[in-house]
């Protein structure tokens, strides 16, 4: 699939692990098919992340996810022990985006390819086994999603795409 195609959507939801080109894509498509992007960055535990989504869905206009609930299903388990959102919220969640005329889009890139994006940002990654944990993890809850609602996934190494920094 050419990510150019994407743009057909109402909502999409990039997700993937950092460094996988969320936001590169996310840029791309913002600027040059009119989305609204919502950059994610983890959300304080005091606040409600699933009544955070549902709010920002039932918006109006093109909307463009650069990560959302989908990571905190993968983040929270590997980094606090435990998820802040349940997989009946996600389940919900999901739905809502399909329901929105939207897509969830599973990125994805080998860890090695990872890592290196991660390093020529400022020099610093976290290591290929961690990288590799999350790439795993981001498996694992797409495969679930798959089950209740359509998935696509593209592989960004495959990508021609400039950093995006």
């Amino acid at each position: 699939m050419n990510p150019d195609e994407i743009a057909g959507y109402q909502t999409v939801v990039l997700e993937g692990c950092d460094g996988v080109g969320k936001s590169t894509l996310g840029e791309r498509l913002s600027t040059h098919h009119g989305f609204t992007m919502v950059h994610s960055p983890r959300t304080p535990d005091h606040l409600d992340l699933a009544s955070r989504y549902r709010t920002i869905l039932a918006g109006d206009g093109k909307i463009l996810f650069d990560r959302c609930f989908i990571s905190e299903l993968v983040y929270g388990p590997l980094h606090r022990g435990r998820s802040r959102i349940n997989w009946s919220q996600a389940i919900d969640l999901a739905e809502s985006v399909i329901k929105r005329s939207g897509v969830l889009v599973h990125l994805t890139a080998p860890p090695t390819v990872i890592h290196k994006r991660l390093l020529s940002r400022d020099g610093e990654a976290i290591s290929l086994e961690e990288i590799a944990e999350l790439v795993t993890g981001y498996d694992r809850v797409f495969s679930t999603l798959a089950d209740y609602t359509h998935v696509l996934k593209l592989d960004t190494s495959l990508l021609e795409l400039p950093s995006a920094g």
